[in-house]
């Protein structure tokens, strides 16, 4: 799992909380001090949620499983789409498509109609179209890019959610939560922490801060994957030894039943 430290976490401002009036007290456990008005998070209580966080979306990258991550935020889509993609889990930075989680079924009729698109593109049916109705489709086709890109190969619903920000999301978090799918997020000290399954404590509104708890995150997904990989890889060539070791043994056993039937002759 990758590791991070309070320094760490100093030094990308995750420790700035909201100003005092704006807090949600259910966040107490995590709030060190006030200063200037503003609460400050406890770090040391950020790395311990932040580190549990982490071991379990590992397993989860392990076992093979989906996590689909949200911020649709301005301050988190360009850390969002570096750090996701990197991994190849699915994503969303624009608009969260209401009932995305809850009716699944429509949304994944919306990314065939995308495959559709391409492939009208791909095998000329596109090219006879007239100039207005190829205009209407690759305008439909943008529109369908932006809000399920990177979710486009997403074939069934996620195990998992991460989220940056749980007040601006907090659709998708009640998606999920109606699904029981687990949720991970970043929290701030205006939110509450009980509305997700694996609260992190965190300044939600600073890219550095945001940057910092994703790259936890997904190099501890990125672990869950090879360590996926290396199991598979170290029972292949368990497979394929046994099967070399039947195949030496078989003239072996050959030759002793012939050797047992002339002794019967």
């Amino acid at each position: 799992m990758a590791k991070t430290d309070y320094k760490d976490l100093l030094q990308a401002g995750v420790h700035f909380g909201h100003l005092k009036r704006k807090w949600h007290p259910r966040m107490a456990p995590y709030i060190f001090m006030e200063k200037n008005g503003i609460h400050i998070i406890d770090l040391n209580k950020t790395v311990v949620k932040l580190e549990e966080a982490a071991n379990a979306v590992q397993q989860i990258a392990k076992s093979g499983k989906k996590v689909l991550f949200v911020a649709t935020k301005k301050q988190a889509k360009e850390a969002m789409e570096t750090r996701v993609s990197a991994i190849n889990m699915p994503y969303v930075t624009e608009r969260w498509p209401g009932g995305m989680l809850t009716n699944f079924a429509t949304i994944r009729k919306a990314v065939r109609k995308m495959s559709s698109i391409d492939n009208m593109m791909k095998d000329g049916t596109f090219d006879v179209l007239s100039k207005r109705e190829r205009l209407q489709i690759t305008r439909q086709r943008a529109k369908l890019e932006r809000d399920l890109g990177s979710i486009a190969d997403l074939n069934r619903l996620p195990s998992a959610l991460f989220v940056v920000d749980i007040k601006k999301e907090h659709i998708a978090v009640a998606e999920a939560k109606k699904l029981n799918i687990p949720t991970f997020a970043i929290v701030d000290t205006n939110s509450d922490p009980t509305q997700v399954d694996f609260p992190i404590p965190a300044n939600d509104d600073a890219a550095k801060s945001i940057d910092k708890i994703l790259e936890v995150i997904t190099e501890s997904i990125k672990v869950g994957l090879e360590e996926r990989k290396g199991e598979k890889e170290k029972n292949k060539a368990a497979v394929e030894k046994a099967k070399a070791a039947k195949e030496e043994a078989a003239p072996a056993q050959e030759k002793k039943e012939e050797k047992k039937e002339e002794a019967t002759k």
